[in-house]
């Protein structure tokens, strides 16, 4: 915990100036509660006995006083509530761009588990609890503090009797407050838990929204929210019962000082040794004392809030990407294409069963390469290797010699591009989509890409052209017309190296062939590998691998695989002998 809490506070360090000008605002501020139940004693306990011209004179001043010390703390409120808000969230703004940056590093092994809802949730919710307590909580604690030790000093001043009759009951409050602190702590963090399986169940009801329709399933994805609902609910009871309790408890703590102050008031005006005014001024510091024990309470639960918060935040930044840099990674340049897989073996998680086993290949640069086989024989996973989506589990996979591992990942990935069968478009304009592949192209390039990917007749035939908005993932587009803007965006990264991961097997025969022709200019004299579920589409290829559960069984060229009645020619059969 202490560890979290020293992390927590570096964040205040770019706003330093900010920070102590805040908490001098709040010691301002609480300096005035302290101060008037002082004026209060000086009108009650001396100044009601003067002449009535010495009254007039002096309860002009004090007037003055205290309208000064009320511009004070109106100042004093006012620049806590709105530079301070301020200062929370450029904190909130500052930990949302890290966490977000951290999310770009982390590698595929992680996204394979998690879901993008509870993903969201760190980076809104989580984070805006977080920076409220770390705007509230400084400020809370130190007119929380000033006031008690002020209010402190001046009780035993006042009457020592008095004051430890009101003191005597902070012990058993403190020890009720820290019973409940860990109830109340597990709790908040398990109200963060559930809230992030809520936001990952609509994530994916409004994602999968049209295939909700299509089935007619609204009513079981309404149970289905329902039972993450009700968890949430039965959660948040929890925390409540506990919270509840927490301020219910102080809440009776803070009355039974009152209650103690006046009982042993009472007694020590009949024996004489305080007077009336002493009791009222001192009820009067009571109120200043028990309010911020209040103020103590709420933070209490803004803290179990906002720090549940922050160890979720803490959880995801610790988490070390897999798949980074090295310290001593070289620049890929110059990239002929020559690719080979020596002795590659590769598993997802620990324990389980590998998917590729003592893979050696070589392809030559320029080389149009297709992978065929039965679904999970590891056709995908090959080529992710490539670009270092995920890491050999023994071997190594070269790129003119030199080991991926030990290249930059943007020097390698820049070198590479992918099309894959779902294809992923921003929400945006067309432009905008194409653009992505090279982000400081000209209008003039984007429109050379989209030429070459089939694409610009389309594009023009759009309400806006170039400028029309796709909506979310390109949903007013076609299949096929969504395909070859991923091709255009391929174009115009214009890399010595190209994946095409069944990229035509979602398309209509018209659509294909259009994609199709695409993908024939994209590969020419660059190095390329195609996944192919259709083999009509890999007729072309200089050289058919067949992959199955054992590794490479065939390979050839599609003349070659047939003449050898093996499982290629088995597959081919199935496709076009049905």
């Amino acid at each position: 915990m202490s560890q979290n809490l020293k992390k927590m506070l570096s964040y205040y360090k770019p706003y330093r100036v900010i920070f102590w000008a805040d908490m001098f605002f709040a010691m301002l501020s609480a300096g005035v509660a302290l101060v008037i139940p002082l004026v209060i004693r000086y009108v009650t306990y001396t100044l009601v006995y003067e002449e009535t011209a010495v009254i007039l004179q002096q309860i002009k001043v004090i007037a003055v006083i205290l309208l000064a010390m009320v511009a004070v703390d109106c100042y004093s409120k006012f620049f806590i509530s709105n530079y301070g808000h301020v200062m929370g969230a450029k904190i909130e703004y500052n930990m949302r761009a890290e966490i977000f940056e951290h999310f770009q590093k982390l590698s595929f092994t992680f996204y394979d588990n998690q879901k993008v809802g509870q993903l969201m949730s760190r980076i809104t919710t989580d984070l805006f609890d977080i920076t409220e307590l770390m705007h509230h909580g400084p400020e809370n604690i130190i007119l929380s503090v000033i006031k008690i030790a002020g209010a402190f000093v001046i009780l035993v001043n006042i009457s020592p009797m008095l004051a430890l009759a009101a003191f005597a009951v902070l012990p058993f409050m403190f020890a009720y407050a820290y019973w409940l602190n860990g109830k109340m702590r597990r709790a908040f963090r398990q109200n963060r838990v559930k809230i992030a399986e809520i936001n990952a169940q609509i994530e994916d009801n409004l994602s999968g929204i049209r295939v909700v329709k299509s089935f007619a399933n609204e009513e079981i994805e309404k149970e289905k929210f329902g039972l993450g609902n009700a968890g949430f609910l039965s959660a948040k009871k929890n925390s409540y019962h506990y919270m509840g309790s927490f301020q219910a408890g102080l809440g009776a703590f803070t009355t039974l000082i009152q209650v103690n102050v006046i009982l042993a008031g009472t007694l020590l005006i009949v024996n004489g040794s305080i007077d009336v005014s002493d009791l009222v001024t001192f009820v009067l510091y009571i109120s200043v004392f028990t309010d911020p024990v209040r103020t103590l309470i709420d933070f209490t639960e803004q803290f179990q809030n906002g720090y549940s918060g922050f160890e979720r935040f803490c959880e995801i930044m610790s988490i070390e990407p897999d798949i980074k840099d090295s310290e001593d990674a070289a620049e890929l340049r110059d990239v002929k294409g020559d690719i080979s897989f020596e002795n590659v073996s590769f598993q997802y998680e620990e324990n389980a069963e590998q998917v590729l086993s003592h893979i050696n290949l070589n392809v030559p640069a320029g080389a149009y390469m297709a992978l065929v086989g039965s679904s999970g024989a590891g056709k995908s996973t090959l080529c992710s290797l490539i670009p270092r989506f995920y890491d050999v589990t023994e071997g190594a996979v070269k790129i003119d010699g030199k080991d991926v591992r030990g290249l930059t990942l943007k020097s390698l990935r820049d070198h590479i591009g992918i099309v894959q069968q779902d294809v992923y478009l921003f929400v945006g304009t067309v432009y905008d989509n194409i653009l992505y592949g090279r982000p400081d192209a000209t209008r003039e390039e984007v429109t050379w890409a989209a030429k070459n990917a089939n694409a610009h007749e389309f594009i023009m035939s759009l309400p806006k052209g170039y400028d029309t908005d796709i909506g979310q993932r390109g949903i007013k587009l076609s299949g096929g017309q969504k395909q070859r803007l991923s091709i255009a965006r391929v174009f115009l990264k214009n890399p010595p190296i190209l994946i095409f991961d069944e990229a035509t097997s979602a398309l209509d025969n018209e659509s294909e062939k259009v994609v199709q022709d695409s993908l024939e200019k994209l590969a020419k004299n660059r190095t390329t590998f195609v996944i192919a579920h259709r083999l009509s589409t890999i007729k072309n290829a200089e050289r058919i691998l067949v992959l199955t559960e054992n590794g490479i069984e065939e390979e050839g060229t599609h003349e070659e695989l047939l003449g050898k009645g093996g499982i290629y020619e088995k597959l081919y059969s199935m496709q076009f002998h049905k």
